[in-house]
Parts: structure tokens; sequence; C-alpha cells
């Protein structure tokens, strides 16, 4: 089966777009595109901690909007004329981390001409589950 993927763009070319914006910032590096999935990983260290020493919450959810959202672009046909563009994103935080890298992994859930909804899991090194988030997309269209 064919996954939902119109484009698959040089992920090396993607990270040297992020440098200068919150996604190098924080040092999310963007790795492998599969059939159906999109994933990068994320440092757990001071630009991601929050002040009680845990990786923060938010820095989580910028991890899976970032892999969600480049994904659902990824899906568009023509990305001259459409654009996915987040309305909704939520995240369960279930392991606490203090150091190492987590890794994101989006997968859709459903791929839409006018939604798009994607599931992303973030794991430890050892695979063990840290967040778990789900963010929806609308679609939006204009003539070239």
């Amino acid at each position: 089966m064919a996954g939902p993927f119109r484009q698959r763009p040089d992920l090396a070319a993607l990270n040297e777009r992020n440098k200068g914006n919150a996604v190098g910032h924080l040092g999310i590096v963007l790795t492998e595109q599969g059939e159906d999935f999109f994933r990068g990983t994320m440092p757990v260290d001071q630009r991601t901690l929050q002040p009680y020493g845990l990786l923060h919450g938010g820095a989580s959810v910028l991890l899976a909007e970032t892999l969600g959202s480049m994904a659902a672009n990824m899906c568009v046909d023509d990305p001259t004329t459409g654009q996915a563009v987040g309305i909704e994103i939520n995240a369960n935080h279930l392991r606490a981390m203090t150091s190492g890298t987590v890794t994101g992994t989006a997968r859709p859930l459903h791929v839409g001409r006018s939604t798009q909804v994607w599931e992303i899991r973030i794991e430890d090194e050892q695979g063990r589950l840290v967040c778990v988030s789900r963010l929806t997309l609308a679609m939006k269209y204009s003539k070239k």
C-alpha cells in the first residue's frame, strides 16, 4: 500500500532551513521519512528542560507539532497552492525525563482534502513512551 506522502524533501535541506527558528533553537533534527511516518529527535538538555529539571511539556508539544505539520505538508499534491496548518493539538505526558534524547514519530490517522489528523509518539532512548500527541490540521488552498 502506498503511503500518504506526495513529496520527499531533502532532510538535510529542511534541517538547514530550521536553524534560525524555534525548531533549530531547541535542537530538533529531522531524521527519517518512511512510507507512512516522519521522524525526528530532540535533546533533553538546558534548552528543553523546565525549571524543575524535567523535560518541558511545551518542548514535547513543539516537537510533536513540528513533525506532524511537516509530515502533513508533504501530503499536499501541490505545495504552491495547498498548505496544512495546525488548528488543535493535545498531548499526554507519560514519563519524566531529565537528560538524553527523545525521538518523535508522526503517523497519519486521517489525510483528507480539508483536514488531516496525525498521531505523534515521543519515546526515550529505550523506546519507552514519554508523550503521545494528536495534531489536527486544516488544509488551506489558494489559486496560483
